[in-house]
Parts: C-alpha cells; structure tokens; sequence
C-alpha cells in the first residue's frame, strides 16, 4: 500500500472518531440538562426561583390579609394571619422546588413519578 491510498483511509477513520465522539458529548450535555444538572446557570436560576417563591407567598398572603382587614374591619388580625399561611405556603413551594416535586400538576402525582423513577434506576 502507498501513503496516498493510506491517507483516505486514516481520514475516514478520524472522522467517524470525530462524529462518536461528538455525539457522547451531545448526548451526555443533553442528558445532564434534563436531570437538572447544567452548571451554574442552573443553580443560579433555581436560587432565583427559590428566593421568588418565597417572597411572592409572603407577599401574596400579606396583601389578601390586608385586603380582607380593610373589607372586615379587623386590621391588622387578618394581615397577621394570612401573612402567616402565606410564609408556609411560600415554604412549600420551595421545598417542592428544591426537591424536584413541581414537574407535574399535583404533589402526589410529582411524587409518584418520582418514586418510579427511583425504582427503575435501581
């Protein structure tokens, strides 16, 4: 064999290489933004959401409290209260967040899927 029928050979070689090893690398990219890895713009983003959540429930429970007091009367009782129900509900959400859980409509439902996920990796 001379080097010219070699070099087309070792060419074909290098690049079915290339396109394998490419697709590895789209394949574990993709696979690790889908299960919620991604670097740092991902934990960056869930810290956002994390940190939205909470505030929103606060801020959320707060004004309806308000606006019940001024409608009933009963300032500031009612702000108090729902400022309150709003915190745990702010609570939750970012449990769920931060768990994983709000992928579908439905606590139970997240947590089902959740667990048949567990079992099918084990």
């Amino acid at each position: 064999m001379t080097d010219e029928s070699k070099a087309p050979r070792q060419l074909d070689d290098l690049a079915a290489r290339l396109r394998t090893a490419r697709g590895r690398g789209e394949n574990e990219t993709r696979g690790a933004t889908s299960h919620g890895g991604g670097g740092a713009s991902a934990g960056m983003g869930l810290g956002f959401r994390i940190a939205t959540e909470l505030v929103a429930g606060i801020a959320v429970g707060t004004l309806i409290g308000y606006a019940l007091d001024g409608w009933l009367g009963t300032r500031p009782w009612l702000m108090v209260v729902f400022l309150f129900l709003g915190a745990a509900a702010g609570t939750m959400n970012v449990y769920r967040a931060a768990k994983g859980l709000d992928d579908s409509v439905g606590l139970g439902l997240a947590q089902r899927r959740k667990e048949r996920g567990k079992s099918n990796d084990s």
